[in-house]
């Protein structure tokens, strides 16, 4: 099934660390840029030093460059004390919630080994009641990865800007074993087989529940009121594209 998101025009991130929300859905934040030049951003990150927030922000600048507006927001909870500050971070989730109203959330998946990320998934479903929210991977040495249902295929070109600018974005990683473009284009090479895709790379994300054919006028509702292609329904895999 190949779901079309034309009424998104406001789109929620949300990672817990510079460089998830890139690493995660960077290539889906490209395509929906380029299928939608006035989409609206917001860019959150809930904690990195000073160093790590600078980078943060050059790289989300250099992501949301063709974004017709967008607001990124560095926060400095303590990293991989999430769980222990709970309290703030809930907090904070309250105040973006008074902020903005998207209609669509990025976050991590409920399902992630690293704590941070699952306090953050867990607060996105607590906080946001009514809008769709899609979650995203990221590899690690747990090996927590699961299988996406909905995939968003990358061209080549996409798929090189996100590795690009994620190495050249976080020289502060640089000598972390795992943090190489081998690592992200295997994870999107992978998908991409998994999605049957063209162009044979993909994100992976995770949709938990979705509203469709709605009739109401709120966040999740416009998010919902997607196009389905009849030609690609005997695709058993959901794409977005």
């Amino acid at each position: 099934m190949n779901v079309q998101f034309d009424n998104v025009n406001t789109v929620l991130c949300l990672g817990s660390h510079a460089d998830d929300i890139e690493i995660g859905c960077g290539g889906t934040i490209l395509r929906l840029l380029e299928l939608n030049p006035q989409l609206t951003v917001y860019w959150v990150v809930l904690s990195g030093s000073d160093v790590r927030a600078g980078e943060a922000r050059r790289s989300a600048e250099r992501f949301l460059e063709e974004a017709a507006e967008s607001r990124i927001i560095t926060k400095s909870f303590r990293d991989s004390f999430f769980p222990y500050c709970g309290e703030e971070i809930k907090e904070f989730f309250f105040e973006l919630q008074s902020q903005v109203s998207p209609d669509l959330i990025l976050t991590h998946r409920r399902e992630d080994m690293h704590q941070d990320h699952r306090v953050v998934s867990e607060l996105t479903w607590n906080t946001f009641r009514r809008h769709q929210i899609l979650e995203y991977e990221i590899p690690k040495y747990e090996g927590d990865l699961g299988t996406p249902n909905v995939f968003v295929p990358l061209s080549q070109a996409t798929a090189q800007e996100k590795v690009d600018a994620i190495v050249e974005s976080f020289p502060s990683q640089a000598d972390k074993p795992w943090f190489t473009a081998d690592t992200f284009w295997s994870l999107m090479r992978i998908r991409g087989i998994e999605a049957n895709a063209d162009s044979q790379f993909a994100e992976g994300l995770y949709c938990r529940k979705m509203s469709i054919l709605t009739t109401g006028s709120g966040p999740a509702q416009t998010a919902a009121a997607t196009s389905f292609s009849a030609d690609s329904l005997a695709n058993a895999a959901g794409s977005v594209s």
